[in-house]
């Protein structure tokens, strides 16, 4: 299973980064130009991460894994939360981070 940390770690890899609380301290929001390009709920077991996706991506993903639902308290047609239960492997992951990464900067 894929740790918080793991998670953490790879998100502040990302070139500018930036971990913030805007909505309290149950939610890591990561940030690049003060733009989020991934939430993390604190505690949760399984880690759950919230990402930016192209829409006909984002649908495809969340038809293909039932890990993969329209984003929580975000615009559904752009955003996808994972629960990393294993269902997708952490190298499946790690795109989808630089893609939601890549849609906020580009």
């Amino acid at each position: 299973m894929i740790s918080h940390k793991q998670v953490e770690e790879y998100l502040l890899s990302m070139p500018a980064a930036k971990l913030d609380y805007p909505f309290g301290e149950e939610v890591a929001v990561y940030k690049v130009k003060d733009k989020m390009f991934a939430l993390v709920t604190e505690k949760s077991d399984p880690v759950r991460i919230s990402l930016k996706c192209d829409p006909l991506l984002a649908e495809t993903l969340r038809t293909k894994y039932e890990t993969v639902m329209p984003g929580y308290h975000l615009n559904k047609k752009h955003w996808n939360t994972i629960i990393l239960s294993g269902q997708l492997s952490w190298e499946e992951i790690q795109p989808l981070i630089r893609l939601s990464y890549d849609l906020v900067t580009g």
